[in-house]
């Protein structure tokens, strides 16, 4: 595990926060090292941050777990594995190109095999019945061993490693088809007369270009599940315009290092993270945030990478570049989830691990039925039989029935403004039934205003402000935001503090520049600093109902109450309304005082509220309704709330889509509102319905194609599957799955976003 070069802790390797210097790349435990090591090191010396999330890993799709770092076949399931995340711009697979030339030349191969198994009234005059099977073995030879060259590969593999699986029964069957005909032209005279002549080349050929084209099919549909990838990395310019002494110039986004200073002129995309500094415009956000409303933005604003600018003009600070952006980051996370696995997988898995043995077993059992009570030819019929049960059967479509549709939700949910951590959560999230959210910032805008100013006895507003401004700039609170604002419209001298200390959803201190106490608080607050209910209990009265208030105390001097009101938000009522429609009960979890919660909780609908709470008591709030045998969302920054988050079923993390809490929760909203979480509940179960549809296609096909293939049909109707159908129904069962998991690209939510 490699160390801080700071501070010496020791950091996971996977951490997002490094940098990379003279070739080398050093990880950190925060972004404060980070930056304190840029700090350290001489300019010149940095290597420039990449562009995008690096793609030299290659994976399986059906199986996480293997990876290497070049290209190649999984040698768990034969799968050709991918590039861990997709590159801006990749052409088309060399896999894909391969696999196309090999279909197109097997399949002008098979035509004429075809021809001389099929159209014997059409042969050319004198050409024995022996001569064509001479003719077919040789035609069926290329297509087989040519054509059909890396589906032989991926079955002789997963036989030598004891993982078998699809290729090992296509190999099984096309080898069967083709050597019982092959033996057949070669050496007849070892087989009874009326199996004599049976050849099986077509089959051995139709059923190679079949697979061929199962394959070259999923390759595409495949590559199709990375749009969503590739139009987040089309949103990064390649290049910014750096504001320096000597001017303004074009240069690469590589070149662009954190403090430098950005211009972004009308219509052209934010290169990198930063802030505003001059200037004002607006941008559209609705790439990252699913919201079609632009955002106002102003000096001290913070941009994304990837948004679109306005009509105006401004000047940023960029911050966050290279692989640290919102953008990239969130690159890497949709990847992961991508690669993630459902746990009703491990269902599948299950099946498919005892599914291919048990399936050669039929093959042999029916062979073995045929030749004691079949008609003759029984050789023949033996080996028709046993070649439809092992082609048939593969496992494809059960192998790619989760993860594709997992692929192609995580992909259609980041376009949408949802970010998935992981397949499990998207599971989980499909079972809630009780959703558990904060009120700033989620049900209420998140930026309260000052309402009503009441000093106690003896003290002015302006002492009021002063003192709870002084202590409030030390916090990150909305409520401390408001009283700033409220102490520059009335130009008061903030002073320094010292020793400041922050009490989760309850309140601040420090000291004044005199070395006095000041508290800015919550009654409870300032009850546990020894502040009575007889002196706090008048002020608190004049607060009218809902709310939020701030007791402010200079030493022991009580110097009054500030009440704070934070706006709902708009769409806040008609999001409860539509968890209600999904059968969602919403529960209030907040540290606000009763009054307020509960206007809000009017206003929007919620069905229960919990307020004053700090954040270990919201965690106790989830565990009660989960021993209630409910199954628990829970919503919230990822940051104060990160207990709660990691109590409930599943943890949403609301954010602005700057600073994201990607690694807080299992899912990750890139507009830090509840319909977000209306988005995300919908996602998920479409996702999973999906998937069970798969799972169910692919249960009953194997279920019914394998006894047709063995010949239970034979003894009512006289129908006895041909290996050429058996490889196309095969195929098609692959396609099927692979088009059904497709749609997801198409779903929209409630909105019809």
């Amino acid at each position: 595990m490699p160390l801080d070069p700071i501070c010496g802790m020791t950091v996971d390797a996977s951490s997002p926060i490094r940098a990379e210097r003279d070739g080398e790349t050093y990880y950190f435990c925060s972004e404060g090292c980070r930056k304190k090591f840029l700090a350290q090191q001489p300019r010149e010396h940095q290597a420039p941050p990449a562009a995008s999330v690096p793609t030299g890993q290659y994976v399986c799709p059906m199986c996480p777990e293997v990876r290497q770092d070049h290209p190649g076949d999984c040698p768990v399931c034969g799968m050709p594995l991918e590039p861990e995340l997709v590159a801006e711009g990749e052409g088309e697979s060399p896999e894909l190109a391969q696999m196309t030339l090999r279909f197109w030349l097997g399949f002008a191969g098979t035509l004429p095999v075809l021809f001389l198994a099929m159209g014997h009234g059409l042969l050319p005059a004198g050409l024995s019945h022996a001569a064509s099977g001479w003719a077919q073995m040789f035609l069926s030879a290329a297509v087989v061993f040519w054509a059909g060259w890396p589906l032989l590969v991926r079955g002789a593999r997963s036989l030598g490693s004891g993982h078998w699986n699809m290729f090992t029964l296509v190999g099984l069957g096309i080898l069967a088809a083709f050597g019982f005909s092959a033996a057949q032209v070669v050496a007849p005279q070892f087989f009874p007369e009326a199996a004599r002549g049976a050849y099986y080349f077509e089959s051995a050929a139709v059923i190679t270009v079949l697979v061929l084209l199962g394959q070259l099919l999923e390759l595409r549909a495949r590559g199709r599940t990375g749009q969503a990838i590739r139009a987040l990395l089309s949103l990064a310019p390649d290049r910014a315009r750096r504001v320096g002494p000597e001017g303004e110039a074009d240069v690469p986004v590589a070149e662009v290092h954190p403090g430098d200073l950005l211009r972004v002129r009308p219509g052209e995309r934010t290169p990198v993270d930063g802030v505003v500094t001059e200037g004002e415009s607006y941008l559209d956000e609705a790439m990252l945030t699913g919201e079609p409303e632009p955002v106002r933005k102003t000096p001290g604003s913070p941009v994304t990478a990837g948004t679109v600018n306005g009509a105006g003009s401004f000047v940023m600070r960029a911050e966050r570049v290279g692989r640290e952006t919102v953008l990239a980051r969130i690159v890497d996370m949709v990847g992961r989830a991508q690669r993630s696995r459902a746990p009703i997988q491990r269902l599948a898995d299950r099946v498919a691990g005892r599914f291919v043995p048990a399936v050669v077993a039929v093959a042999i059992l029916s062979a073995c039925a045929w030749m004691l009570w079949g008609p003759e030819p029984r050789l023949a019929f033996a080996v028709v039989s046993a070649i439809s049960v092992l082609v048939i059967a593969c496992p494809c479509a059960l192998g790619l029935a989760t993860p594709m549709s997992v692929m192609v939700g995580v992909g259609r949910g980041a376009q949408a403004g949802v970010l998935i951590r992981d397949a499990a959560a998207l599971e989980t999230l499909e079972k809630v039934d009780t959703v558990a959210v904060d009120k700033t910032g989620t049900l209420t805008e998140g930026k309260p205003s000052i309402v009503g100013l009441y000093p106690a006895e003896g003290a002015t507003p302006g002492m009021l402000v002063s003192a709870a401004a002084c202590v409030e700039q030390g916090s990150e609170h909305p409520l401390a935001a408001a009283i700033l604002a409220e102490a520059r419209v009335r130009s008061l001298a903030v002073g320094a503090v010292r020793d400041f200390q922050a009490t989760a959803g309850a309140g601040a201190e420090g000291k004044g520049a005199d070395g006095a106490r000041i508290l800015a608080g919550t009654a409870a607050f300032l009850r546990s600093k020894g502040f009575s209910d007889a002196r706090l209990a008048p002020l608190e009265a004049q607060a009218q109902e809902g709310q939020t208030t701030v007791f402010v105390a200079r030493g022991e001097t009580l110097l009054g109450l500030i009440a704070v009101a934070d706006p709902v938000r708009p769409a806040a009522a008609g999001a409860v309304r539509a968890l209600h429609a999904l059968g969602i009960r919403v529960v209030m979890l907040t540290g606000d005082n009763a009054a307020a919660a509960q206007r809000v909780a009017r206003e929007v609908g919620v069905d229960e509220v919990a307020a004053g709470l700090r954040p270990e008591e919201k965690l106790t709030k989830i565990s009660a309704l989960q021993k209630e045998g409910r199954k628990v969302a829970m919503a919230g920054d990822g940051i104060n709330d990160a207990p709660a988050l990691a109590q409930a079923d599943v943890g949403i993390a609301l954010s602005t889509g700057t600073d994201v809490a990607m690694e807080s929760a299992g899912i990750t909203l890139l507009h830090g509102d509840l319909r977000g979480i209306v988005r995300a509940l919908g996602l998920s179960r479409a996702v999973m319905r999906n998937i069970r549809q798969n799972l169910f296609f692919a249960f009953c096909y194997n279920l019914l194609g394998i006894p047709i293939a063995a010949g239970v049909l034979y003894p009512a109707f006289g129908l006895l599957l041909s290996p050429m159908i058996a490889g196309a129904a095969m195929s098609f069962s692959s396609v099927s799955v692979i088009g059904n998991a497709l749609r997801l690209r198409r779903w929209k939510d409630v909105s019809g976003r």
